[in-house]
């Protein structure tokens, strides 16, 4: 198993579903974990077993469509630990609304939280992993970062537009060590609406359709134990990258097809990378 000790990392959306799960699987491998999130009771349940898990670990209610209110997790995380390694922002905000139905205030709401969060944290994180030599920002993939769904208008914008940062951004961030990438789950999850007590209530059957999240974190945590040098501005998928961790070990010979649902893409995206011309 991979180990992260000594690494910061914070997860945002981490009350229940795929941020609880990555938040966990950090911890796990060893690293220090703080989880944010609006929903106090849920951020409680993940801080229990955190706790339970022997991670170390902070826990804050905290808007990530608030810059002011990222920065100031931020400086929480550098004041416990020292730094800040890696960051992954799960926040988000999907309500299934059809276009004419969707008011500018649950339009912007849904940016705000989605991609807004992910340029706040990244923002927010940005010059401390400048000055510490370099670090990992990670957003979620989904598979409306390709496509378009019914209902989800403003949710396939953000996914969309989360794919579009991290493309420009590790254009950027290649001057300070910085990785962005984007790791979607790449199996059937939890539907993000969910709640805890909604999915305790849902039928056994239908429970054991869905993925692990903490096993699918495992690929979050591969991601985070590459130099950030190796990989910027990809998309990976978790279900194929843990099947390949668990056939091969982490140390893997790559290949696109072991790490993603669509290896042409990435194939498509190294070459662009290689011949841009910084």
């Amino acid at each position: 198993m991979l180990q992260l000790r000594d690494t910061a990392v914070l997860v945002t959306g981490a009350g229940r579903g795929l941020g609880w799960g990555i938040a966990r699987a950090f911890g796990i491998a060893g690293a220090k974990v703080c989880v944010t999130d609006l929903d106090e009771e849920e951020l409680a349940r993940c801080a229990r077993d955190l706790a339970a898990d022997g991670t170390t670990h902070h826990t804050r209610r905290s808007d990530v469509a608030d810059l002011t209110e990222c920065a100031t997790v931020v400086k929480t995380i550098v004041n416990r630990w020292g730094r800040l390694d890696v960051v992954v922002h799960c926040a988000i905000y999907m309500p299934l609304i059809g276009f004419e139905a969707l008011t500018p205030e649950e339009w912007w709401r849904q940016i705000t939280v989605g991609l807004g969060g992910l340029f706040n944290c990244a923002h927010a994180a940005w010059p401390q992993m400048k000055s510490q030599g370099g670090g990992h920002v990670i957003g979620i993939a989904s598979g409306s970062s390709l496509r378009g769904y019914k209902d989800e208008v403003a949710y396939c914008t953000v996914k969309h537009g989360v794919e579009g940062f991290v493309k420009a951004m590790s254009l950027e961030a290649r001057a300070h060590n910085i990785a962005l990438n984007t790791i979607g789950p790449g199996a059937p999850i939890k539907p993000t609406r969910m709640t805890w007590a909604e999915y305790d209530q849902a039928p056994t059957n239908l429970r054991a359709r869905w993925a692990d999240p903490v096993e699918l974190g495992q690929a979050w945590v591969w991601l985070a134990a590459q130099p950030p040098g190796r990989f910027s501005g990809y998309r990976f998928d978790a279900a194929p990258l843990v099947q390949t961790i668990a056939r091969e070990g982490p140390a893997f010979s790559f290949a696109p097809e072991k790490v993603t649902l669509y290896p042409d893409d990435f194939r498509a995206r190294q070459e662009w990378y290689s011949g841009y011309a910084d």
